[in-house]
């Protein structure tokens, strides 16, 4: 169950980001049109495992920018906790940093302490997107590594997300983008189903609907067990997610937000 509890925390954070904008140029930073996010933004949300509440999760933008490789960045924290019955079986506490360029929506650094029962692994990884290599300032042998341009954290491309305008593709249209965690470079898969409408704790609302493409593994049911409503305005929040997995499923539903960029349009 710890395992499964690792894979899906990390799942449901990556699945969100897909998008790579390449200029060509390795001398300077691309820059992304950003409306929908900023400084004190805050949501909750809550994992169901059928009736059951599972774990829950908080995402930050800190309040403040930070400087980092010269660069002005927004500092997201995401962490994740069970909670209840599952605390007992399986306790997790689990925490993503990632300090995110505000211009180019690129991470200059990456922070995670990964806390599931008795294990135990903290690290910080600086991002060079000149030389397009990572740093793992932890590491010992091996601690830079190469990887593909404009390169994301499981964080940061969550961001990226946010600044894509869906209107401008085809249903069923998969797109992908490269990213870095723990020594590996993943090329993440995402296709675009179209948009909805659902029901939410604050009222309905209109929705992008997305289904990370997942490798065949024995967590999950499918390559498309993870399906993500993302609101159809201009802040682009995880309204819902939906995990089916080979034991059962996972609910995650938004609980609670504050700051957000613009006024959200529940119905």
């Amino acid at each position: 169950m710890k395992k499964v509890l690792a894979g899906i925390s990390l799942a449901a954070v990556v699945a969100f980001g897909f998008v790579n904008a390449y200029d060509g140029n390795l001398n300077t930073y691309r820059r992304v049109v950003n409306n929908s996010f900023g400084p004190g933004e805050h949501i909750e949300y809550r994992v169901h495992y059928g009736f059951v509440n599972a774990a829950e999760a908080v995402v930050d933008v800190a309040p403040g920018l930070y400087k980092v490789n010269d660069r002005a960045c927004y500092k997201v924290d995401v962490k994740g906790r069970t909670i209840g019955a599952f605390d007992l079986v399986t306790r997790v506490r689990d925490t993503w940093r990632s300090y995110i360029d505000t211009a180019a929506i690129l991470p200059q650094r990456f922070y995670s302490n990964i806390q599931e029962n008795r294990y135990r692994k903290e690290e910080n990884v600086t991002f060079n997107h000149f030389s397009n290599t990572v740093k793992a300032e932890e590491r010992t042998e091996r601690d830079v590594f190469k990887v593909p341009d404009n390169v994301h954290d499981v964080v940061s491309s969550y961001y990226f997300l946010r600044t894509i305008d869906f209107n401008r593709m085809p249903v069923g249209q998969i797109v992908e983008v490269p990213a870095f965690y723990d020594e590996t470079v993943y090329n993440f898969k995402v296709r675009y189903r179209g948009k909805e409408t659902i029901k939410t704790k604050f009222g309905k609302i209109n929705v992008i609907r997305l289904n990370p493409v997942m490798p065949a593994n024995g967590f999950f049911k499918d390559e498309e067990s993870i399906k993500i409503w993302v609101s159809d305005d201009a802040n682009k929040v995880p309204m819902k997610v939906e995990v089916e997995l080979a034991i059962g499923s996972l609910d995650m539903d938004i609980k609670r937000f504050d700051g957000l960029k613009q006024p959200p349009r529940f119905h």
